[in-house]
């Protein structure tokens, strides 16, 4: 549905607030309109929260996670077990996982999954920063979280390879997730059984 708007910043706004995921022009107006009913103050806070996540937000320079600082909370933490890590392709998936309250050890985002299609091989995710901290030493085992799909599949193949002939147990989640199901869409009770159900991918 087309709007004749009767101001050219209320267009505006509607324009931008639609180019977000999942939102179309009918909602994007509603959502601008409910902002013009807003103190000036609830308005500002929200733009200033959006531009200081943009400019602000880091990546940990260790499991590339998001954070406040070089070093993410997780990775900070003396009372995580650092001889696990757990690989997932983004930061939602961190969340999910921690919400099972299943998994202590340490996290390392790929940033995505590889997926010639759409243009995304190996040397654009973080893969060799992975292979990087297993050569380091102090990694027992390494999880595969990744979501059960083609793409997830192939990304899990390829680092399986590529971490062939270290001495590190490489394990993934559990099959209890349907496959083709994408792991954002996962309720947590499936997703904590799964990681601690998790199966072996190559023994050390």
């Amino acid at each position: 549905m087309d709007y004749t708007f009767p101001s050219l910043l209320l267009e505006r706004a509607v324009s931008e607030i639609s180019k977000l995921p999942g939102i179309g022009r009918k909602t994007a107006l509603r959502l601008a309109l409910y902002l013009l009913r807003q103190d000036a103050s609830q308005v500002n806070a929200l733009a200033d929260s959006l531009v200081r996540l943009r400019l602000d937000v880091k990546h940990c320079h260790i499991c590339h996670n998001l954070c406040d600082t070089d070093t993410c909370e997780i990775c900070a933490n003396p009372l995580r077990d650092a001889t696990m890590v757990c690989v997932v392709e983004n930061i939602s998936n961190v969340l999910s996982i921690e919400a099972t309250g299943q998994y202590r050890g340490l996290y390392h985002v790929l940033g995505g999954v590889i997926n010639p299609v759409e243009g995304v091989t190996p040397n654009l995710l973080e893969i060799q920063s992975l292979i990087e901290r297993v050569d380091a030493g102090g990694i027992k085992e390494v999880i595969f979280a990744l979501s059960p799909t083609m793409e997830g599949d192939t990304t899990q193949f390829f680092i399986t390879r590529r971490l062939a002939g270290k001495k590190v147990l490489l394990t993934a989640l559990s099959r209890g997730i349907s496959v083709g199901d994408n792991l954002d869409y996962t309720d947590e009770a499936t997703l904590g059984r799964a990681l601690v159900a998790r199966t072996i991918v190559k023994d050390t």
